[in-house]
């Protein structure tokens, strides 16, 4: 019995759609994506174009003593667009502004520079460094790997323009002891030190005896031959070498950069009393989904009664917390006793 002509056609489009699909999964795999947590995971070489917004060598708190003997250290922090990122900052600005002799390296994951980030730098009277550096586009709908574009870009600067120094990765979420950044100053070349609220072992740390890194306690070994987490270590940047490179493999970062150093385990230097202390912790601010209020902003600047109310509204509009827009969103309301509800969305 013949098959009919349209069941045959029907098949080989069902064999074409199937074969087609096992193609891109076998081409995806080629290239990285769907092995992010294998032993040996590929990178994508791919290249961003990056900005230097503004950079400022002047150190102008009056607060602080900065003895030129002691070494600069290169605090290098990736950010990007979301509502707790001006919150961040400010808190850890308010950390970094009691550190003599420190330069803020801030990469932001964003196109262009952005204005809230930059007067955040200005107010700390730190010599800073403030960097456009947004991820490849490749990764716009992943959260992985974050921060990597960012590093690259702050490491492409240092690489350029510093020949001495301590460079040391700090996230925006962190939380960091000052007696953390006196100890990393004496870092000949790679020193590591544990770092608090990481995995399911609540700490990340390298295991020390006799003053000589043995191994790592971290809940994610991976294969890694480093397995710490990135706030966990810091570089004399006279170890720096032209090799020094930091991929797109998400969870294996730090791993990947610390082995294109060539560091070997003998020349970890334990820091925080042998690794006995934590000193700095991956704190994670809940996330907060971005809002948008349905107002008419220039009607409501325009009436006297609400123009500090507006102005208001625009400040959380600039700093990324809330969208305003007059035709959707939220509906919103002004309250002047328990009784009595006006809407913003109609004024």
């Amino acid at each position: 019995m013949s098959v009919k002509p349209y069941k045959l056609l029907k098949n080989i489009f069902a064999m074409s759609i199937f074969f087609g699909a096992i193609w891109m999964l076998l081409t995806w795999s080629t290239f990285g994506i769907l092995n992010l947590h294998l032993s040996e995971p590929k990178s994508i070489p791919v290249a961003v174009k990056n900005t230097i917004c503004y950079i400022d060598y002047n150190d102008s708190r009056p607060h602080v003593s900065n003895n030129v003997s002691l070494k600069m250290i290169y605090y290098v922090t990736p950010t990007y667009p979301r509502p707790e990122q001006v919150p961040e900052l400010m808190r850890l600005a308010y950390t970094l502004m009691h550190v003599p002799r420190l330069h803020w390296i801030v990469a932001d994951d964003e196109s262009v520079c952005s204005e809230p980030v930059l007067n955040i730098l200005r107010r700390t009277g730190l010599p800073f460094t403030h960097i456009s550096s947004p991820k490849p586009f490749i990764y716009k709908t992943s959260n992985f790997p974050r921060g990597v574009a960012n590093r690259r870009a702050a490491l492409e600067w240092i690489q350029k323009n510093v020949s001495d120094g301590i460079l040391y990765f700090g996230d925006d979420d962190n939380a960091v002891d000052l007696q953390l950044f006196d100890e990393i100053r004496s870092t000949k070349k790679v020193s590591m030190f544990p770092v608090g609220l990481i995995g399911n072992y609540g700490v990340s740390t390298p295991i020390v005896k006799d003053g000589k890194v043995l191994g790592f306690f971290d809940s994610w070994p991976a294969s890694r031959t480093f397995p710490v987490d990135m706030a966990g270590f810091a570089i004399n940047i006279g170890f720096l070498k032209d090799s020094a490179d930091m991929p797109f493999i998400a969870g294996h970062e730090e791993d990947k950069f610390l082995v294109s150093l060539d560091l070997d385990i003998e020349d970890i230097e334990p820091l925080a009393g042998n690794c006995t202390r934590i000193l700095v912790w991956h704190t994670k601010t809940a996330k907060h989904k971005k809002s948008t209020l349905k107002v008419n902003i220039n009607k409501l600047t325009s009436m006297d009664k609400y123009h500090n109310f507006a102005n208001m509204l625009k400040e959380i509009s600039r700093l990324g917390l809330a969208n305003l827009d007059s035709e959707t969103g939220i509906k919103s309301f002004i309250t002047r006793n328990r009784k009595t509800y006006e809407s913003i969305s109609v004024l």
